[in-house]
């Protein structure tokens, strides 16, 4: 297979890769010739993850366990790094959501958890996967932000926070390495067909204050067309673009 992407053989970690967006992800670097090191707290799903790869002729080798615990992402970053032979891009996509709960409703559990998953994860992993990056003459990190991340309508207080957090980690990124040679972007999704749905009570003061907006999410997209957009960004194809936060929304954020 002949690629114009420069992804063969490159060493990639992918995170919340058992479904969604991440598995989506994965399967696409897979299919460039990448070696994907599959992150995910579901063990059945990053094992059928491998499997798919494996199936296609490609290499990948699954790490299971919670993200925002240091010994785990110690695992992630040292098994990519030795089964693959270093690291050239990482992929923070790994997220869950909230109860779309506004700040007065928001306890102290949902909002520690949503911070703790969406943003302390994505800065722990980055943190140790930033040695083995920067030993690369190039090398890419690419965030899964959202629709949340560019407005204060697509979901509660703490998804927001943390999505604008995300926001705020790429661009210190590009900026404190872009002449180290690496490059970070973002992609924005707005609505995705994934499993992960907001448990929240529609009759709460949250819901009931963003649904009018929630409503102008138009055409929701499919995992592979964000997988596409991470992809792109993590490529030689994308080789200047730095810093930047891709709206995959059908022009959700133009409106």
């Amino acid at each position: 297979m002949t690629t114009t992407t420069g992804l063969r053989d490159k060493s990639v970690i992918v995170t919340g890769a058992g479904s969604g967006i991440g598995r989506a992800a994965a399967l696409r670097f897979a299919g460039e010739g990448a070696r994907v090191l599959v992150a995910d707290l579901d063990g059945e799903a990053a094992e059928g993850v491998v499997a798919a790869i494996g199936g296609d002729g490609g290499t990948a080798r699954a790490v299971v366990g919670d993200l925002s615990e240091q010994r785990v992402v110690d695992e992630v970053v040292a098994t990519a790094v030795e089964a693959h032979g270093g690291l050239d891009i990482l992929v923070n996509n790994a997220g869950i959501m909230d109860r779309m709960s506004a700040l007065g409703e928001t306890d102290d559990a949902e909002w520690d958890r949503v911070i703790r998953v969406n943003l302390t994860a994505p800065f722990l992993l980055t943190r140790a996967a930033l040695p083995h990056l920067l030993e690369r003459e190039s090398a890419a990190i690419v965030f899964t932000a959202s629709e949340a991340s560019l407005r204060g309508s697509a979901a509660g207080a703490a998804y927001t926070a943390a999505k604008h957090g995300i926001d705020g980690l790429t661009k210190s990124l590009a900026v404190m390495y872009r002449e180290q040679g690496i490059r970070t972007n973002a992609i924005a999704p707005g609505g995705t067909a994934t499993g992960m749905r907001p448990q929240a009570d529609p009759e709460a003061h949250g819901p009931r204050a963003i649904g009018p907006y929630l409503r102008l999410v138009g055409k929701v997209s499919e995992p592979s067309e964000q997988a596409a957009a991470i992809v792109f960004l993590a490529s030689d194809a994308a080789s200047n673009i730095n810093g930047a936060i891709l709206p995959v929304d059908n022009g959700w954020a133009a409106i």
